[in-house]
């Protein structure tokens, strides 16, 4: 594995490190916590999507919208993380909320994040130990290195779709979603107008991330790439993978459709 995804058995033992839990349940939003309560790596911090990883109190700016800066800058010093420290950051394996958590620490700069392609599962079968016991972390100090080029708001997917930016949009949503046939979540069914279709499913196999190529079917290394999703957390094992497999390119739209179908033309079909 690269710089993004490390396996369990590849994880030093004893190593000085931050551990983040990043267990959530789109359809429950207490699960995450509640599984973190009953048992977690000793040592791991509980990062909830809604309360950490999103800004719910933004209104029109999709389902789980962009935390502030300064929202991530506290989230980062309260969990004692520093730019020197190997942050592994765990879920219940082949879902999307580590790669959510991967891709700010991105955004904050921290190079030194990875993610746990196995998730918790292969963390116990290797041995690492459980605990109910939550850690209390000492308060780090950071000056933030923002990497703002790895976000797009939606302002600026609208000029990528009138032509005004050599990027390349890729919906990370189930077809049947992209092309309009079902919408369960948001208003409109569709997608952004001329975003080609890779469902990030396709990365899973059983409780794992699979790095793959058929990604390079989509989308080649020389294109810039936006990927986005209906709320921009299933697009982010997407960014994780594309990073892996050597794209420098990548960008990801947070607010995703559920932004973008609040205030703008959707298309249907194929492209």
């Amino acid at each position: 594995m690269g710089h993004v995804f490390i396996q369990a058995k590849d994880i030093p033992t004893n190593e000085q490190a931050v551990w983040i839990d990043a267990r959530y349940d789109l359809a429950d939003s207490a699960y995450g916590r509640a599984q973190y309560d009953i048992a977690h790596i000793v040592g791991a911090i509980h990062w909830d999507l809604t309360k950490d990883l999103s800004d719910m109190t933004k209104e029109k700016s999709g389902r789980h919208p962009m935390p502030t800066k300064e929202q991530l800058h506290d989230l980062f010093e309260r969990t004692g993380i520093t730019y020197e420290t190997p942050v592994y950051i765990y879920d219940g394996g082949g879902e999307p909320f580590a790669t959510r958590a991967y891709w700010l620490l991105q955004y904050g700069g921290f190079t030194n994040a990875r993610v746990i392609a196995d998730g918790l599962e292969g963390l116990k079968q290797v041995g690492f130990e459980t605990t109910t016991v939550e850690p209390n972390p000492v308060r780090s100090n950071l000056k933030i290195d923002w990497q703002d080029q790895i976000y797009v708001d939606r302002a600026y997917v609208k000029e990528v779709t009138e032509g005004r930016h050599n990027k390349v949009l890729i919906d990370a949503r189930a077809h049947r979603r992209y092309i309009g046939e079902i919408e369960p979540l948001d208003p409109i069914a569709g997608h952004i107008p001329t975003a080609r279709n890779f469902d990030w499913e396709q990365l899973k196999k059983g409780n794992t991330l699979f790095i793959n190529d058929e990604i390079k079917k989509v989308a080649s290394k020389d294109e810039n790439i936006i990927v986005y999703c209906g709320s921009g957390v299933s697009a982010s094992p997407l960014y994780a993978v594309l990073k892996e497999l050597g794209y420098e390119h990548v960008q990801l739209y947070t607010g995703s459709y559920s932004d973008w179908v609040m205030h703008y033309p959707i298309a249907t079909g194929e492209e």
